[in-house]
């Protein structure tokens, strides 16, 4: 009995517990369940480091950020803390595993420097903190990167709300000193944007206008150039150097479909002569004219324009930003990929360096160390140097905040701490919109770094013994990503329209669009082919206008002109309705047998707003009518438009109607004798009728 109400006892106890431990699981639920509602409602900032680097086991480091509540509850206690190591991190892969959180074991809450808010924290509120350590303090004991974090956790719980993380290096002078590669560091900064008009005043959007705003990208730019240091190299894109410089005079916009006038912008006259300044006497770049697709050319066959838009680039540039020491011999491609075949077009036209992606150009094989930026690359023109940017370094750029510039002090120094000296470039996206202060910050702390030699871009080069990088990697998501084929095709077409009005007329150099075929192969058009062809349609109809002034009139199969007998000279006019003098070849040629058409002089010179004419011998064998061609050429051979029709009409009859003409004038000249005779006759008869009367008298 007494076994069975044991074992009853066991029983209920064995049922009863989870309802009696029910409350305390609920609360424990609920206090993990508030945890992570705070972390999540909590924002940790930290707003300076001070100084980047420590140099003395005693200098002060000073954290000051803030905490704010956005929940809907208050923060009744909550300390701010540091975590730390005295554990260093020995390779550059390390510290992207600590930053992302997948390494937090490695840091442990210390003591030393923490806080605590002397007020609860309300919803909505925020509270500054300023933390003050030494590198003492945080055992640090030699030169390196330590992971340091701030933390701030609510004391009831003991649960962290928020955390920040990043690194502090710490590089002790004196004996402490290690002795470290000095890495060559090279920044380059692109000001590139997409299209916003062709050749016209007319601003397809209006983009640039919203860039020069107090906050605009423009804006930002400039205060970037103004503020940076001068051993940065700048990539300048020249075609938005001209919009701007449009836009300092009366223009248009189409806004939704509307073209509308506006007036002068002095914004965008201040913005070039800012540039203009902050650029004077530091390294330039001309990016090629409006940014072209160069690898998607180079695929469609229009290596002309490529070459063309890095001529032009040197004079806009030059003459935009008032200085001669421009250079085109670099280039940037479009999200920095490229092929062989663009490459060789390049070098042909005299660039001997490119900015490449990683994945455009990646190592040969997994390297313990960081490569070196510079490579070189073979093309049917010489040896290229192929730079590298380094993308964790380039990513800080964009990523503003202490957390990257910190990030960008700990790179840096594990470059320098590893075997052998390298160098290293440092460039952003191409279309980048910069945090001027951040960017400013950064390019000075990297000064301040003695392990780091910040030097222009064209001093990096390669080095002998660094390894080989692997052939250029261009996929089929690369080649998917060009501009389109067809609508290349259609460019190609406008292009060859336009070259051929400037062919025909010896006093112009060039047609006149040739900026608006360029921006037409603008990379920025990539993402937005709609906008590019309505573009490409707005440059072919003002070059077509221009083709049609020169015309054949008088042709077509309602026209005709007559062949009076078997043969004869007829006259084939031209019309030149253009402002300039104008040389083409007329060809003219038979569509029947029965038509020849002997030998002439083809060319014909024209004046301005005139017509000239070309007489053209021509023999028929039969009578009837004949269709010929009239097909206008330049002085090349290179058909100028679509050839004309003009039917011949002959009879074949010359001989019959000479002997007509002749007969009837036979009969008219013996009609006007007789009469002359008649008269005469009449005369005679009078005078002598006269002469008996007065013999009468």
């Amino acid at each position: 009995m007494t076994r069975k109400l044991t074992l009853l006892a066991v029983l209920s106890a064995a049922l009863l517990a989870p309802f009696v431990a029910t409350p305390a699981g609920t609360a424990a639920a609920e206090t993990a369940q508030q945890a992570q509602q705070a972390r999540q409602e909590t924002r940790l900032a930290i707003r300076s480091i001070t100084p980047d680097v420590p140099r003395t086991p005693t200098t002060e480091i000073k954290i000051s950020g803030s905490i704010t509540n956005r929940g809907e509850a208050a923060l009744q206690r909550v300390r701010i803390g540091l975590r730390t190591s005295s554990q260093r991190f020995t390779s550059r892969a390390e510290l992207e595993v600590y930053q992302t959180g997948q390494a937090i074991g490695r840091d442990v809450s210390w003591g030393v420097g923490s806080t605590e808010l002397q007020a609860p924290l309300e919803p909505g509120a925020s509270a500054t903190f300023e933390l003050i350590v030494t590198p003492a303090q945080l055992q640090f004991g030699q030169f390196g990167v330590y992971p340091l974090s701030v933390e701030a956790s609510d004391l009831y719980t003991g649960q962290p709300v928020d955390t920040w993380r990043s690194f502090l290096t710490y590089a002790p002078t004196g004996p402490a000193a290690p002795k470290l590669n000095k890495t060559k560091l090279a920044f380059a900064l692109p000001i590139i944007d997409e299209p916003h008009r062709t050749d016209t005043t007319t601003f397809l959007d209006n983009d640039l206008a919203a860039g020069l705003e107090e906050k605009g990208q423009l804006t930002r730019l400039l205060q970037l150039a103004q503020s940076a240091p001068k051993n940065v190299t700048w990539f300048v894109e020249p075609s938005l150097l001209d919009d701007l410089a449009t836009m300092s005079a009366a223009h248009q916009v189409r806004i939704k479909g509307k073209v509308e006038d506006r007036p002068a912008d002095a914004r965008a006259d201040a913005w070039l002569k800012g540039l203009r300044t902050a650029l004077a006497g530091v390294p330039v770049v001309a990016v090629p004219y409006a940014d072209p697709d160069v690898v998607a050319l180079a695929h469609q066959g229009l290596d002309r324009q490529t070459g063309g838009a890095i001529e032009k680039a040197a004079a806009v540039v030059k003459s935009r930003l008032e200085r001669g020491d421009v250079s085109t011999a670099a280039n940037w491609p479009a999200g920095g990929l490229i092929d062989a075949d663009a490459l060789d077009v390049l070098a042909i036209s005299k660039v001997d360096t490119v900015l490449l992606s990683p994945e455009n150009l990646p190592a040969r094989q997994q390297l313990a160390a960081t490569p070196a930026a510079a490579a070189p690359l073979d093309t049917v023109a010489g040896v290229v140097t192929a730079l590298v940017p380094d993308q964790m370094l380039s990513r800080t750029l964009e990523q503003s905040g202490v957390q990257s510039r910190q990030r960008f002090v700990a790179e840096t120094a594990l470059i320098a701490a590893e075997p052998a000296a390298t160098s290293v470039v440092v460039a952003p996206q191409r279309r980048w919109d910069p945090n001027p202060q951040h960017v400013t910050a950064l390019l000075k702390t990297a000064a301040t770094l003695p392990w780091v030699s910040v030097s222009p871009l064209g001093s990096i080069k390669p080095a002998k013994g660094t390894p080989p990088r692997a052939d250029l990697n261009y996929t089929d998501d690369n080649r998917a990503a060009e501009l389109d084929q067809e609508y290349l095709a259609r460019v190609k077409k406008v292009a060859d329209e336009a070259r051929l009005t400037a062919e025909i007329s010896p006093g112009l150099p060039q047609s006149g669009f040739e900026e608006a075929i360029l921006r037409l192969t603008s990379a920025g058009w990539r993402k937005r082919l709609k906008a590019a062809e309505s573009a490409r349609k707005s440059v072919h109809s003002r070059v077509k206008t221009r083709h049609d002034l020169v015309t054949v009139p008088g042709t077509g199969t309602d026209q005709s002109k007559t062949l009076a007998g078997t043969d004869g000279l007829v006259p084939i006019s031209v019309t030149n309705g253009r402002k300039e003098n104008i040389t083409v070849l007329v060809s003219v040629t038979s569509g029947s047998k029965d038509l020849v058409i002997e030998d002439y002089e083809p060319k014909l010179t024209i004046d301005a707003n005139q017509s000239g004419t070309i007489p053209v011998p021509m023999r028929v064998k039969t009578s009837g009518d004949a269709t010929v061609s009239v097909q206008l050429l330049t002085k090349d051979g290179v058909p100028y438009g679509e050839p004309s029709k003009l039917v011949i009409r002959t009879t074949g009859y010359t001989g019959v109607a000479l002997v007509i003409v002749g007969g009837a004038l036979a009969v008219m000249l013996a009609a006007v004798v007789m009469r002359v005779l008649r008269r005469r006759s009449e005369k005679r008869v009078a005078r002598s009728a006269q002469a008996r009367e007065a013999e009468v008298v």
